[in-house]
């Protein structure tokens, strides 16, 4: 459990600032607290599934899917509980295209693809440096390069 603590707790130190970065250019607010819980759970599961055979031996490609769709069930159950059924209305992507409920869209999700990559490295760094888990650096064809396992994405590896 502590292991799983301090994964969601860096990964939602991670990702908060950056959330709250997109906010000042695109609003010239702030990131809701909340944003740190949900993108560390974000890069909790989906550092969990990397440690699955089945995950990690896909193609890099299909691996942001799955994580995407991670984010994405994320993004809306979230959304679900704390805009509609709670009624705060920390976002709303209904102006945007091809949104669901105004949860989560397809332009986002784009994003999301493109960081997965990110998430799976760092998870595997933190393994690594804090754990001493040798195999947490699969055989990416550049092993421990974030840039490596980005050319795994976009040759097809």
């Amino acid at each position: 459990m502590k292991k799983v603590a301090l994964l969601w707790l860096m990964f939602g130190l991670v990702y908060y600032p950056m959330e709250g970065l997109f906010h000042i250019v695109t609003t010239g607010g702030w990131a809701w607290i909340g944003m740190a819980v949900i993108g560390g759970l974000c890069g909790l599961l989906i550092g969990r599934i990397n440690q699955i055979r089945a995950f990690y031996d896909k193609p890099m490609w299909f691996q942001c899917l799955i994580g995407t769709a991670v984010i994405l069930a994320v993004e809306f159950a979230s959304g679900e509980l704390v805009n509609r059924a709670l009624g705060w209305g920390i976002w709303d992507y209904s102006h945007l295209p091809l949104n669901l409920d105004g949860q989560i869209c397809l332009p986002f999700a784009a994003i999301w693809f493109f960081l997965v990559p990110v998430v799976i490295w760092l998870e595997d760094v933190f393994r690594y440096k804090w754990w001493d888990q040798i195999d947490a650096f699969r055989d990416y064809s550049h092993s421990w390069s974030l840039i490596g396992i980005y050319q795994d994405l976009f040759t097809g590896k």
